[in-house]
């Protein structure tokens, strides 16, 4: 076998392992199911039995001796060994669906139960599927198979949600507030009253057009000491994916999990299994988030000060995130305000870059981020321009193309040169079929004589092969093409082509391509070029139409340029030989 021709094998196997690996990393990374909470623990009301997190200092004098704070300084949450809530009194009152809350914006449906907890969100905007388009997808909810809600309340030494009674129930003055057509906010406000006095209301502040809720808790302290109280909100959800969740093609599964931002990692995933042996971090600022595919809800506290972030599962199988923020002093006969803010809804990239810092990472692109952000920006750009995500792909395979033009139209060159050759390399393979060593020296030299380089062929594939993985993770993560239709039966670039018609297109055009490349030398390796188009076209099946689309556009303008370098490599080969 002739050297050229091992290091083709050796291109060949490598590129099928490489994409290999690449498909097992992404199950590996995305595809682990963590193991659903068990469905016997379920009850009607799984919130009843809820542990709330940690209190803050359990003793002013133990936290002085561990840290002897300055007189003016509060002292934080994090600071010392904490104890746990006790879980709220059986003798309160039972949660129930009639009982909840309920808010209507432009952007989300939310359901608040009595203790200011988040039990539901249901996305207007965003249908469960293009079948069902007044059925909006559902992010949070309790059902007694599956949890995933949003809770949040006041811990440390004076804090509502740590007094002996349990978790406070709060009042409002109707269970319906609705967003009208003239309001850019809603305000939802909840109040409790202790019988010392103290009053606290919790606020949700909805914006029109966001996906973001304001929290705030007004605190109004009567009595002659200070309070000192710490804000915590947490995510609890089951394991696993969401009820209605089908597999995109090939079978891979979206990352689905907590994810953090730490001051030495800007974008961490801990997957529920890491929380089965409990995971913490203390982080000033920060967010927590909880992620699935498209979609996500997240944490993100007011302050900068040092907050404890962490995660563990609970006995009934689901699993929790929180944060709790350091101890603030509410004066005597006076009032604080501690706040934070939630999200529920698409990642959408730029809006969660304004929110938090690294928030906008939780759309995450794998290890080819570095590629695949600059492609969403400008693909972003051009469905600006062109109002249609399939011609802003299509636009944006010009865009490449052109600017890999001079590398691809080098390896064309070589290509066209070698298919002007093949009759000679073909006599010489008839001269030397007993000597392989003297035949690849021939070869060789004919190469070096002709200016020929017999890897050429391969870089154009090559060139293409990071952004067509680029350009996958864009597709399968950018909610902006969620349900994007582009023309005719294609009403949605992330999902696979219904009638294959797409991909039997692009095969079509890869078998021109290889009508156009130069033979292989090798009897064996001509057959499974031969075969590639077939193998390409049945693994494009399962491939989102938008990412076809472009795999497809990509192969008609390399036909072109091809055939156009052909062209110019044959005449400029006819008029020296005239010339002769």
């Amino acid at each position: 076998m002739q050297q050229t021709e091992i290091i083709r094998y050796a291109l060949l196997a490598g590129l099928l392992i490489t994409a290999y690996l690449l498909i097992l990393a992404w199950n590996q990374d995305y595809g682990s199911a963590a193991r659903p909470a068990d469905a016997g623990a379920a009850t009607a009301d799984p919130l009843v039995d809820l542990d709330v997190p940690e209190t803050g200092v359990p003793d002013p004098e133990a936290a002085e001796a561990s840290r002897q704070p300055a007189d003016d300084e509060v002292p934080d949450v994090v600071a010392g060994q904490v104890p746990e809530i006790a879980a709220p009194s059986p003798d309160a009152a039972p949660l129930s669906q009639e009982g909840l809350i309920r808010v209507r914006t432009d952007t989300l449906n939310v359901w608040l139960d009595r203790r200011g907890d988040i039990v539901k969100v249901t996305l207007p905007g965003h249908p469960v599927s293009l079948d069902t388009p007044d059925v909006p997808l559902t992010l949070l909810d309790r059902t007694p198979s599956f949890l995933y809600v949003a809770q949040s309340g006041l811990a440390g030494p004076d804090g509502v949600d740590a007094r002996p009674e349990g978790r406070p129930n709060y009042r409002t003055d109707r269970d319906l507030f609705e967003m009208g057509p003239g309001d850019d906010e809603l305000v939802v406000p909840l109040v409790f009253e202790g019988d010392d006095g103290v009053r606290v209301e919790k606020r949700f502040i909805f914006t029109r057009g966001d996906y973001k809720v304001r929290l705030e808790y007004h605190l109004t302290n009567p009595l002659t000491r200070p309070l000192r109280t710490a804000m915590y909100a947490q995510i609890r959800r089951s394991g696993g994916q969401p009820p209605d969740f089908s597999p995109p093609g090939m079978g891979m599964r979206p990352y689905v999990g907590p994810a953090f931002t730490l001051e030495d990692t800007r974008y961490k995933k801990v997957s529920f299994s890491d929380l089965e042996s409990g995971w913490e971090a203390r982080v000033r600022g920060g967010w927590l988030a909880m992620l699935q595919h498209y979609f996500l809800s997240a944490w993100i506290p007011d302050s900068d000060a040092e907050h404890l972030y962490r995660g563990r599962q609970r006995p009934d199988g689901t699993y929790l995130v929180e944060f709790i923020g350091p101890i603030v002093e509410v004066p005597a006969s006076g009032s604080q305000v501690i706040a934070a803010t939630f999200y529920a809804g698409p990642k959408i990239q730029s809006r969660l870059a304004e929110i938090s810092d690294n928030l906008n990472l939780t759309v995450d692109y794998g290890f080819l981020w570095w590629i695949s952000v600059p492609l969403f920006r400008v693909l972003d750009f051009l469905h600006g321009i062109a109002g249609n995500w399939g011609v802003a792909i299509i636009l944006l395979t010009l865009l490449v193309k052109l600017v890999l033009y001079p590398l691809s139209a080098a390896a064309y060159r070589s290509m066209a040169n070698m298919r002007r050759m093949a009759p000679e390399m073909k006599r010489l393979q008839e001269r030397y079929s007993d000597d392989r060593q003297k035949l690849s020296q021939e070869m060789m030299s004919l190469y070096k004589k002709e200016k020929i380089n017999p890897l050429g062929g391969c870089l154009p594939l090559l060139l293409q092969m990071p952004v067509f993985l680029a350009l996958y993770w864009v597709l399968y993560e950018s909610v902006e093409l969620r349900h994007a239709p582009f023309m005719l039966w294609i009403d949605d670039l992330s999902a696979i082509d219904p009638y294959f018609v797409l991909p039997l297109l692009m095969g079509a055009t890869m078998f021109i391509q290889m009508q156009l490349n130069p033979p292989p030398p090798d009897p064996m390796q001509a057959k499974i070029m031969k075969l590639m188009p077939v193998m390409f076209t049945v693994l494009f099946l399962f491939f989102p139409a938008g990412l076809v689309l472009y795999w497809l556009t990509n192969n008609v303008l390399s036909i072109a340029q091809q055939w156009y370098v052909m062209r110019q490599i044959e005449q400029k080969a006819g008029a020296t030989k005239g010339a002769k």
